[in-house]
């Protein structure tokens, strides 16, 4: 392992709002919602939060942004940003409140979740301790979001990479019915890490993201997706997916020693052919073949059940022989289910 090298491990920020009025007309005045933020107010935030947009696409009912670290995803009433590295990510809650204030749209549900990082004393204040990241959130949020927990999701047998979680609702019951999936991948496969490494003459990093995503074969994980894909230099790489209402987010540190990936989605609890979730999982986690995999699963309504759970874990093992080695699940009260699970080859 390196002493130091980039923090690939990403801290995740989800937002939901709501209309502060319920009426049709207010509705239909503004169907846009969020959507609305001009890109330079956009800017601004990314500023305090230390990164920038180096790629966009948007369709009927999102914009997604590729990130210098990782990504953000705009929707009329909900804003989920991801950054890796050193960022100061919760410096955006407030700036986003406020925009959306503007826009006549109230805070309903606010989660932040992240893994543990492969280096946490590189952090700044306060990533390096989770209570104080919670003070920070606690603290940029409006007294209406009363229903709030802190959990650290710790498996037993690898405490070091725990699954840390706080989320603050108005609401008791969850408002979110899509499942988030968000999958944590170290040691990855050396020779499978090469694809995301620039080629002699690769200048333009936009059709060097799009060889590498040919390459890997990220392109298969779900073909109906648009994909928006970009390269770093030297190495490194980041795409967001977009399939109708459903977003899909890859970022990838290759480098040997600290080489990580990470993949999310939005799917529907079961398949209703747009993708079952085992399989969707087995397909991106092949990509890279790691040593090591977490998968976060949240889950808003009713029916989130162990056979969900366990037939992740028999495709898993069938189609690329990892075992679970430990399962967790927690309750968040207006935000549902977490479910947390690790895995290592069989023969480990």
């Amino acid at each position: 392992m390196a002493v130091s090298g980039f923090e690939g491990f990403e801290k995740r920020l989800e937002l939901r709002f709501f209309n502060d009025s319920n009426t049709i007309s207010t509705t239909n005045k503004n169907p846009m919602g969020l959507r609305l933020i001009d890109f330079e107010s956009l800017d601004q935030v990314l500023t305090q939060v230390q990164c920038t947009v180096v790629s966009a696409v948007a369709n009927h009912s999102f914009d997604a942004y590729v990130l210098s670290e990782s990504s953000l995803f705009v929707y009329p009433t909900k804003i989920i940003i991801k950054t890796c590295g050193t960022t100061q990510l919760l410096k955006s809650i407030r700036p986003f409140i406020h925009l959306a204030r503007t826009l006549n749209l109230t805070l309903r549900a606010c989660r932040y979740s992240r893994g543990s990082f492969i280096f946490p004393n590189s952090q700044p204040f306060p990533y390096t301790s989770f209570k104080d990241e919670v003070v920070i959130v606690e603290d940029s949020l409006p007294k209406s979001l009363r229903h709030r927990k802190a959990s650290v999701m710790t498996p037993s047998n690898n405490p070091s990479r725990a699954w840390h979680v706080f989320t603050a609702s108005a609401d008791v019951e969850p408002d979110e019915r899509l499942v988030v999936v968000e999958v944590c991948m170290t040691e990855l496969d050396r020779v499978n890490a090469l694809s995301f490494f620039k080629r002699k003459g690769d200048d333009n990093s936009d059709s060097a993201g799009k060889e590498m995503t040919r390459l890997s074969g990220i392109d298969g994980i779900n073909e109906n997706a648009f994909i928006c894909d970009f390269a770093f230099d030297p190495c490194g790489y980041s795409m967001n997916g977009v399939d109708g209402d459903r977003y899909s987010t890859i970022h990838v540190t290759p480098e040997d020693g600290f080489s990580y990936a990470s993949f999310e989605c939005g799917l529907s609890l079961y398949d209703d052919g747009r993708g079952d979730i085992a399989e969707v999982l087995s397909r991106a986690i092949d990509v890279f073949r790691p040593s090591c995999v977490s998968v976060a699963t949240t889950y808003g309504g009713e029916g989130y059940d162990r056979e969900v759970m366990k037939r992740v874990e028999r495709v898993l093992g069938k189609k690329l022989g990892l075992k679970c080695r430990s399962r967790l699940m927690d309750e968040f009260p207006g935000s549902g289910t977490v479910v947390f699970q690790s895995f290592t080859p069989r023969r480990r």
